[in-house]
Order: C-alpha cells, then sequence, then structure tokens
C-alpha cells in the first residue's frame, strides 16, 4: 500500500533522431504515430468498482511485528466512503476512522488527529498495522476483489470460498452450520506480510 503521497509515473516516448533529412510525408506520419503514442501512455485503467455496501459488527484480533492488538469493531462501507469504529468490550470507542475519496482521518479516545491520502496508508501509520480495506469490503462478502490478481482460491463443498490468495494477502473463511447463525460466515483470518488479522463478525446492520 502507499503511503498517501502521490507518485506519478512518466513514460517518454521517444522518436528516432536522424541527421538526414526526411520526406514530408514521412514526418507526417512519424508526428501522427507519435500522437496515438503519447495518448496511449497517458491512457488510465479504469479503476475497479466498490463493494456492495454493508454494515458490519464483529471483534478484529491483529498480530504484526512482535505485538498485537484487538477490540470490537463496526464498520459502515458505502460506494464512496468507509468508517470503521475500534470499540472497547464496553463499547465505548477507542478510534474512529473515516476514508473517502478526498482522504482519510483517523480520530482517537484522547482526540489525537491523522490524516492521509487514502484509508490503508492512515491505518499503517497511525496504528502500526496494515488492513487492506478495499479489497478486505469484497472478501468480507465472500467475493473475489475485483482487479486484484487471484494467486490461489479454494471453494468447500457448497461452493463458497474457503481460502483465497490475492495481491500477496492470503485469506481463510470459517463458517458456521446455516442452523446455528443467520449469516454463514463467521470468521475470516488473513496473513499479509508480517500482519495476522482475524475479523469475527458477530452481526451485520
Amino acid at each position: 500500500m502507499g503511503d498517501g503521497s502521490r507518485v506519478e509515473r512518466i513514460t517518454h516516448c521517444a522518436l528516432p533522431i536522424t541527421d538526414y533529412p526526411l520526406p514530408t510525408w514521412f514526418k507526417s506520419c512519424a508526428a501522427l504515430a507519435a500522437a496515438a503514442v503519447l495518448a496511449g501512455c497517458a491512457a488510465l485503467e479504469p479503476s475497479p468498482p466498490p463493494a456492495p455496501a454493508f454494515d458490519l459488527i464483529g471483534r478484529i484480533a491483529v498480530s504484526y511485528d512482535g505485538r498485537a492488538f484487538s477490540s470490537g469493531v463496526r464498520w459502515q462501507h458505502t460506494a464512496e466512503r468507509d468508517e470503521l469504529w475500534l470499540l472497547t468490550p464496553a463499547g465505548q470507542a477507542l478510534a474512529h476512522i473515516v476514508g473517502d475519496a478526498g482522504g482519510a482521518t483517523y480520530t482517537g479516545s484522547d482526540r489525537s488527529e491523522y490524516r492521509a491520502g487514502d484509508i490503508g496508508s492512515l491505518i499503517r501509520h497511525a496504528l502500526g498495522w496494515e488492513m487492506p480495506v478495499t479489497r478486505l469490503a469484497w472478501w468480507v462478502q465472500g467475493e473475489l476483489a475485483p482487479g486484484a490478481v487471484v494467486q490461489a482460491l479454494e471453494r468447500d463443498q457448497h461452493g463458497r470460498l474457503a481460502v483465497l490468495a490475492q495481491e500477496d494477502w492470503r485469506v481463510a473463511y470459517v463458517y458456521d452450520p446455516p442452523e446455528e447463525r443467520g449469516s454463514p460466515l463467521r470468521r475470516l483470518d488473513l496473513a499479509g506480510g508480517s500482519n495476522q488479522i482475524r475479523l469475527v463478525i458477530d452481526g451485520w446492520r
């Protein structure tokens, strides 16, 4: 993930240089070709679509760089915005995290504030661990994240995701028997780099 700073990659599309005079028609063709190549260099890949909206209640436990963190969590996701609350067992907010197209903001219980260009960078800088929020919004709904390279994929006997690896994150799915809970997905175990995340789903609003 990035650190929120904007980095632009500039590709120089050069034409061959010669000391010999070139015919006018060749120069015109070369100019048209150069314009087409430059247009291709400037073309951008379309952004993947956002995940469907949800409102999740659960618990999160993180192990990273020899340290650990755990809390309750509420995660509201829409196409335009992600909003997360990290909660004490009594339901009090330890942190409030908001991310949208304009950037991301972290507010701690001590009123400390951090800002970053995106919510993933914000979580890394404010909390010290990685959380692939954009892709996780798909994974938590039992779906592949669009536009991300699939490195491994296993499904269970019911056709549900059992193991998924995308963009160097491995996700293992744990389901409850259908008769025990309304939502069959109980837990996701994520591993990426030095980060291990367990997200337990207690309910959906």
